[in-house]
């Protein structure tokens, strides 16, 4: 199974790819001009391909460790995942074509892409840079849960080293070897991932919202928003309620 975060354009083919033909056009019915002629006798290959959207993805830590294509194998056990079950419970359900159908294959997709990011985890090389190391790393880990689960409290180096039993130059080195990031850098790109969340998704004044990611004061908070994201929250959001639906 291939994954291609982001959307890029991409080409499948098998032996000579000198000829493409758009997905659009099988789709609508168009003539194969892969079709093998009677004189090859070819297998039949079936492609399951399908579309997921993911939202709020500015400064979020799991999708800039995730590579543009992600390949999984359906049929390789792991211990964290369980891939090819859910990958054979979607293609039933697409085959069986019953009612509700399509609301259980939606949901059958999310699990699925779960399962193959689970799955893309256990491959990453132990001693490879970046989020996802630091979450598997118990020291670093635990750090990283406590910024998640309060954003808002007044974070330094020595506090985030004080959570997890460690000095903070030992902290600091750990926590940068594993992110990549300092670890106040990388308190400042969660806030600003929560901010953006908050500014897209609800009504809350923006005042609101810096105290809510740690901020003491609406200035403090703009500059560091205007830092990262190269405008103020508040053209941000109103950059995207003038920005067109997706289809």
């Amino acid at each position: 199974m291939a994954i291609c975060f982001g959307g890029s354009a991409h080409r499948l083919f098998q032996g000579d790819s000198a000829k493409t033909q758009s997905i659009e056009s099988l789709l609508a019915g168009g003539s194969n001009i892969h079709r093998p002629g009677l004189e090859i006798n070819a297998g039949d290959t079936a492609l399951l391909c399908g579309v997921f959207m993911l939202s709020h993805t500015e400064f979020n830590p799991l999708v800039a460790a995730l590579p543009s294509m992600m390949l999984s194998n359906l049929s390789r056990p792991g211990e964290l995942h369980n891939l090819s079950g859910v990958a054979r419970l979607m293609a039933e359900e697409i085959d069986r074509s019953s009612f509700g159908g399509d609301y259980i294959v939606e949901r059958l997709l999310e699990v699925l892409c779960a399962e193959a990011i689970r799955a893309y985890i256990e491959t990453v090389p132990q001693r490879e840079t970046g989020w996802l190391r630091g979450i598997k790393d118990p020291v670093v880990g635990r750090a990283i849960a406590a910024v998640h689960s309060c954003p808002d409290m007044d974070w330094s180096v020595q506090r985030m080293a004080q959570g997890v039993a460690m000095s903070p130059s030992r902290f600091a080195a750990r926590f940068s070897e594993c992110v990549g990031d300092s670890p106040m850098a990388y308190v400042t790109k969660w806030r600003m991932n929560i901010a953006c969340r908050e500014l897209a998704s609800t009504q809350k004044r923006v005042d609101q919202i810096a105290v809510e990611v740690g901020y003491e004061s609406l200035a403090a908070f703009s500059r560091a928003f205007k830092k990262h994201v190269n405008v103020s929250p508040a053209m941000w959001r109103d950059q995207l309620r003038t920005k067109p639906n997706c289809p």
